[in-house]
């Protein structure tokens, strides 16, 4: 007996069940006991229906369920099982009495009977049980729950369903006004999140915990510091998606993160779109060892691809994510191909694309920050200009589909050398895709939360040593995304482009770099100013103090993706005029000519701001460089 799993126990009290409505049925069609008249026929119907309903129930499934979690699942797969057990049974008991006729209401009544003596025995012990443990978690640490969702349901029925852990849900709080005053499970939702300090010292709340499914960072941000304020510990439950990819586990709570307080929904992804220019092809992705390529890589495999070319000049980082990806999705078949290249070595790029023939190419390969290109313009020059160039080039020559370019926000009214390298790389795609079969496609977007060198690992680093955390100024304000929300975007642009279009990701509201350590600084058990000092450094040559997405002339478009517009397009430049002047742009680069490159770029993006160091340069030379 103890081979069996328990929940095969109820098994016979089943076929109790059975006999007993099959019986009932007969009682209540009748309406007295003459079916009783001849015994031996009675019971060997009744005979054949319970092992027919037994076979039936059996090899349904409906005892692989846990009976003491029963849920509505489990209901419509007893309804699914008793149905197509009567059926059985009735045509079984035609094949006894060779067609001979039966009473119609005797299968409707019991299944009927059935029906009701199963739910009672599922539903009932876990609506007792339940019960059980409402009653024991009163006593326990009080809580308030954040969001009467879904999610928040789910969470307070394993909160009973764990008595062991000592908490008793108060009530919940949710900003919807339909909900207030309404019961979940019988907590009550006691009001908006605006209330919760009034709520926290009313019921002497200890713990609050967030179980919305997609908070709003400025409500988590307020939460904060509510908690903070009255000593309430407040913890985060996952998103819907990673909360039930598993069995809910309670050390799924966690701190607040700083993805947290951007508060970014979730992306609606179009993903049939997506599958039919990625799924069975082989995709090149440069710079697959960065933060933005090595995502890339990770998103675009779970389309399965026929290869994935990794492609990047940087060895180690090249190294690990071929490493994950080979492990992470050994079941999916994909051919990935690693290859250590650099995009500013031409002829080795063209070697690459003659050997593994790709079809879409995602470049994420640049140099990517701002303090570092304005004191090595030259690098700027040939890894993002000329290193573009390069790829788009032989993605033209070699009749690649598509080549969707990771652009940036510094591109708009550039004031540093990596925005305007970034821009001039935009513009050399809008010019070569008016007379190419390979769709070339820009994706410009801002900041990205925990990229290579951003400033989030820059002020954790910080903080961990004590302070002071360092901001530029008190004003300045940037854009920010997730790096799998950025990644998810470009893969949607990439199947909405055509000839040169510049996409603008819907980077939300910006972010003030000031609050933001100071956010970190609470997340880390400090008080800001106090425990942690911050500092003002001032801004860098190529810093402004907030970014732009589009620029004035370039006007904006709606897409059919909600989170996803496009730039109107400029009016065509001169082709031959424009190569001329990168051709020189180039010769200044590869001369190491590092002051006169400002100048060829202001020769060539119109609205680039060149530093006023540099302009007191060319001043004091007493000549124009371009």
């Amino acid at each position: 007996m103890n081979s069996i799993p328990r929940r095969y126990w109820v098994f016979p009290v089943d076929i109790v069940f059975m006999i007993l409505s099959y019986f009932l049925a007969h009682i209540v069609r009748f309406e007295d006991y003459r079916f009783l008249d001849n015994k031996e026929t009675f019971f060997t119907c009744a005979a054949i229906v319970v092992f027919s309903r037994s076979i039936v129930f059996f090899y349904s499934g409906i005892y692989r369920s846990l009976w003491s979690y029963a849920s509505l699942h489990d209901l419509l797969e007893i309804i699914k099982a008793t149905l197509l057990s009567s059926l059985v049974s009735t045509i079984a008991l035609l094949f006894y009495n060779r067609f001979s006729q039966l009473s119609r209401m005797v299968p409707i009544l019991d299944a009927l009977f059935l029906l009701g003596f199963l739910c009672l025995r599922s539903l009932g012990w876990r609506m007792l049980r339940d019960q059980i443990f409402k009653a024991n978690t009163k006593d326990g640490v009080p809580i308030l729950l954040v969001g009467a969702g879904k999610l928040g349901a789910t969470f307070l029925a394993e909160v009973r369903r764990h008595a062991e852990l000592d908490l008793n849900p108060v009530g919940y709080l949710d900003d919807n006004q339909a909900k207030i005053g309404g019961y979940i499970q019988g907590v009550p939702i006691l009001g908006k999140t605006d209330a919760a300090e009034e709520i926290i010292y009313k019921y002497g709340i200890k713990k609050v915990i967030m179980t919305a499914s997609q908070p709003d960072g400025r409500t988590i941000s307020h939460l904060m510091k509510v908690c903070d304020s009255a000593n309430v510990d407040f913890k985060i439950l996952p998103s819907f998606s990673e909360y039930f990819l598993d069995k809910p586990k309670f050390n799924q709570l966690r701190e607040v993160q700083v993805e947290d307080l951007l508060g970014r929904p979730t992306v609606d992804l179009e993903i049939d779109q997506i599958r039919s220019y990625l799924e069975g092809r082989d995709i090149l992705v440069t710079g697959a060892g960065g933060s933005i390529g090595s995502e890339i890589c990770r998103q675009v495999s779970l389309f399965k691809p026929k290869s994935l070319i990794l492609l990047d000049a940087a060895e180690t980082p090249l190294y690990e994510i071929d490493y994950e990806l080979r492990k992470d999705f050994a079941e999916f078949g994909i051919e990935f191909k690693s290859v250590i290249a650099d995009v500013k070595n031409l002829s080795r790029l063209s070697a690459v694309f003659e050997r593994y023939k790709p079809t879409v190419v995602f470049h994420s390969a640049a140099y990517k920050h701002v303090p570092m290109m304005e004191i090595n313009p030259s690098e700027a020059v040939l890894n993002n200009v000329m290193g573009t160039k390069n790829v788009a080039d032989v993605c033209r020559l070699n009749g690649v589909d598509r080549f969707v370019l990771i652009s940036t926000d510094k591109a708009v009214n550039p004031v540093n050398v990596m925005g305007v390298s970034k821009r001039a790389a935009e513009i050399y795609l809008q010019h070569i895709s008016q007379n190419s079969r390979t769709k070339f496609i820009t994706v410009r977007f801002g900041n990205v939360l925990g990229s290579n060198g951003s400033v989030i690992p820059r002020f954790r680093e910080q903080i961990k040593r004590g302070g002071p955390v360092t901001v530029t100024h008190p004003d300045v304000i940037r854009y920010f995304m997730t790096i799998p929300e950025a990644t998810q975007l470009v893969l949607q642009a990439g199947s909405m482009g055509e000839h040169g279009e510049i996409f603008i990701l819907d980077m939300g509201e910006p972010v003030k770099i000031l609050g933001l350590a100071e956010e970190m600084i609470r997340l880390s058990g400090y008080t800001p100013h106090k425990d942690i000092k911050i500092e003002f450094s001032g801004l860098r040559p190529g810093e402004k103090l907030y970014e732009e997405l589009m620029l004035d002339e370039e006007g904006i478009k709606k897409t059919h993706h909600p989170k996803i517009r496009i730039a109107a397009p400029l009016e065509s430049y001169n082709l031959l005029l424009f190569q001329n002047k990168l051709n020189k742009l180039f010769s200044l680069a590869k001369a190491n000519k590092d002051k006169e490159i400002f100048f060829a770029f202001k020769d060539i993006i119109p609205e680039y701001k060149i530093h006023d160091e540099y302009l007191a340069w060319e001043s004091n030379s007493g000549k124009r460089m371009i």
